[in-house]
């Protein structure tokens, strides 16, 4: 007798579902309590299975909702499931995984997986052979649903796939969806690429047995009419690059390839549009706020280089993104294209060039705009790669790039802007007149360009400019600052940041170059403008404290009329965030967590100021509390706040060591406990501020050696210890 629900309770799971649905948080209990009740009755979960597979008069979330509620309770308590009400729920799965309902067959989809996790694929065996099966359905919907479960399962269970314990199925199922790489819909297409794809990673024998075949179908695929399908296709060969037998299996196709992913890397007409590729003079608009990414602060990480004051490890290493639209931060088949490229170009170096240079000619000099672009951006993606091969080409090239800054359309002088900063390496190791003085011209007249999104990538490849040439820049610095400084009064907020960040970074590549009175003059005004502007909860505070800081540093003395209410704003930071930190954690229901990047951006600011006045930071810390915050934020919960705080207590040693003596008896034990290399940065600027407190206590450091000599030795005896953190180390328990 196959099972049956009782009306009565059939109504009151219902019931159940509807208020699981209700925004009260009282309501949103008493459901919790019933669910808990109901748990105890183990046919609870076939009314579960039941209103999701048979009940197609209630509405979808309902019924899906009641699906994932089962999903939770098989991850809890399966094992516990009674034989029956286990066979009845996986048969109800397979028989229901072609409802009609996309939103159901992915609830069956993720239910049928989370009963495979559990160890069950070896005691469900008729599991893969029939979803294998049921491919082959004339229906859509029971083969778009099986594919969507299989590709879950390859996605959870890859490696179980392709063992004994399995008498390893995947011998059947790569050749089977082999078959569907050419089904006529898009989304059957996109599911078995997807499947397949999962077993590159662990060079599956049953895909190595039909690589040549495979590859052949994902050429096709990369070119699929469907955007989707192509993307799925694409990100195969951004996944094989990153494996070691990528050159073995690829080097035979690459004729065929690059072209394709070449073509790969135009703009699409949706792209042009969504970007607005025919709109040129836009910088007035102002930006929405939804275009502005979050930015995440990289703490201070302090490294041996820092006691030259010369430039920190570690610091910000921005991501690469192979290509500069970040209005369009979706993934999508030109930046899967470029990206491939890039990593297939590290892979085979200068063996890519004989198949890229014919058609590099043909892009880079062509009439219609989208393609002479698109020309541009491979030349920027191979310039890691290929770097070697290219530079016979380079005396030719970089002039024609650098023309391509006064494009009349705006896409190609964004992305001659971001091509250029991946040969900045070469430009800077020939003569300055050759091509750093045109290119940082240009760059420069661009930052000022009409176009918000040539201003940003002009902004970004001037960074990458100024971190390679350094105190090359010096003899153009007036006429560096006259620019950023005019570009203060023009930008919208979005490249207000990025401009932040190329001024830190001139601060950083010049260092105390920039200490002269007509430079200050220059750039210290609108920043401090900026800096009164802007209030203590506003996250803009991160980058301009960040640039400050490099200004700091730089500036050394010539920050001194600056450094009294910077100084001062900053220990309010901190004590604001200790605060708010402290009446959350007595009262959360009461009070927001707070932001704790102000606090470790302070902190920072202030190692900065520490760093670049050196002694003269004597009195700001004698007229403040300084000392007992960072008392409190060397033992916060958060590994970046204790990171900055030893990064700040290191560098008040050195400026002035009078005040942080007295507290050397409450910082030791605190300095012992961090010395643990699984935060490796918040180890490593530990044992740096212990090394630079032991140099100023000498002798007196006899009482403290106990609490972090064997911590330290530890350290060094510990395999995999990462070479900045053995050095700082190896010196520490030297002194």
């Amino acid at each position: 007798m196959e099972w049956q629900p009782d009306e009565q309770g059939l109504q009151q799971v219902l019931q159940l579902l509807k208020d699981s649905q209700s925004p009260n948080t009282v309501t949103q209990r008493a459901v919790q309590q019933k669910l808990e009740q109901l748990n105890q009755f183990p046919d609870f979960n076939n009314y579960l299975i039941f209103v999701l597979t048979r009940l197609k008069t209630e509405d979808e979330p309902t019924r899906s909702l009641s699906g994932l509620i089962l999903k939770n309770n098989v991850k809890a308590h399966y094992q516990n499931f009674p034989s029956a009400v286990a066979d009845f729920i996986k048969q109800e799965c397979l028989n229901n995984i072609g409802d009609p309902s996309p939103l159901i067959r992915a609830t069956i989809g993720i239910l049928i997986t989370t009963i495979a996790s559990k160890g069950e694929l070896q005691t469900w065996p008729e599991l893969l052979p029939q979803l294998c099966n049921l491919l082959n359905s004339e229906d859509y919907n029971t083969c778009e649903g099986s594919f969507g479960a299989l590709q879950k399962i390859c996605e959870d269970s890859s490696e179980l796939l392709d063992s004994d314990a399995l008498n390893r199925p995947l011998n059947i199922m790569i050749p089977k969806f082999l078959q569907f790489f050419k089904h006529c819909s898009p989304k059957i297409r996109s599911h078995a690429i997807a499947c397949v794809n999962q077993f590159i990673i662990g060079r599956a024998q049953a895909l190595m047995d039909n690589i040549d075949t495979f590859i052949e179908y994902m050429l096709q695929r990369t070119q699929d009419p469907d955007e989707n399908v192509a993307l799925e296709a694409c990100e195969f060969w951004l996944t094989l690059a990153e494996q070691p037998i990528c050159k073995e299996v690829l080097s035979g196709h690459l004729v065929q390839l690059i072209p394709i992913l070449v073509n790969g890397m135009k703009y699409s007409e949706i792209d042009i549009i969504l970007l607005k590729g025919d709109v040129e003079e836009d910088e007035a608009v102002p930006d929405s706020e939804q275009d502005i990414k979050p930015r995440f602060h990289k703490s201070r990480t302090v490294t041996l280089q820092h006691e030259g004051g010369e430039g920190e490890e570690g610091e910000d290493i921005e991501e690469d993104d192979d290509d500069d639209d970040d209005t369009l931060s979706d993934w999508n088949l030109r930046k899967c294209s470029a990206a491939a490229l890039d990593v297939l170009a590290n892979v085979f170096r200068d063996e890519l060039l004989p198949h890229l240079l014919p058609l590099l000619k043909g892009l880079l000099f062509h009439l219609d705009w989208v393609i002479k672009e698109s020309g541009i951006l491979v030349l920027g993606a191979i310039a890691e790669g290929c770097m070697q091969g290219m530079v016979p080409y380079l005396p030719e090239l970089i002039p024609h790039l650098i023309q391509c800054l006064c494009d009349k359309k705006a896409l190609v002088r964004s992305i001659a802007c971001w091509t250029l900063s991946r040969y900045a390496h070469w430009v800077v190791s020939q003569p300055p007149d050759s091509y750093l003085k045109p290119l940082m011209t240009e760059l420069l007249k661009r930052i000022l360009d009409s176009n918000k999104k040539v201003q940003e990538a002009a902004c970004s490849a001037f960074a990458t400019l100024e971190e390679e040439a350094c105190t090359e820049l010096v003899p153009y610095l007036s006429y560096i600052l006259d620019t950023l400084v005019f570009a203060f009064g023009k930008y919208q907020h979005k490249n207000l940041l990025i401009l932040y960040d190329a001024i830190g970074t001139l601060a950083d590549s010049v260092g105390h170059h920039l200490n002269q009175p007509e430079y200050i003059q220059k750039l210290m005004p609108p920043l401090i403008a900026k800096w009164n502007e802007l209030k203590d909860e506003d996250k803009d505070l991160f980058p301009l404290l960040e640039c400050l800081s490099s200004v700091a540093t730089a500036l050394q003395s010539g920050f001194l009329p600056y450094c009294e209410p910077v100084y001062q704003r900053c220990v309010t930071l901190v004590q604001k965030t200790l605060a708010q930190a402290m009446m959350y954690n007595q009262h959360p229901d009461q009070y927001e967590a707070p932001d704790k990047d102000f606090m470790i951006v302070a902190l920072d600011l202030l190692s900065g100021l520490a760093e670049g006045l050196g002694g003269h930071v004597e009195q700001l810390v004698a007229r403040s509390n300084i000392m007992t915050l960072l008392f409190q934020c060397m033992q916060d919960t958060m590994p970046e706040v204790r990171q900055s705080s030893f990064a700040l207590l290191g560098d008040l040693t050195k400026a002035c060591f009078l005040h942080v003596k007295p507290c050397i008896a409450e910082f030791m034990p605190i300095l012992g406990l961090n010395l643990n290399p699984e935060f490796i940065s918040v180890c490593n600027n530990a044992t740096w501020a212990i090394g630079e407190i032991s140099m100023q206590m000498g002798a007196e450091m006899q009482p403290y050696v106990g609490m972090v000599l064997p911590h330290l030795v530890e350290i060094i005896n510990r395999p995999n210890t990462p070479k900045t953190l053995l050095e700082n180390t190896g010196k520490q328990s030297a002194t």
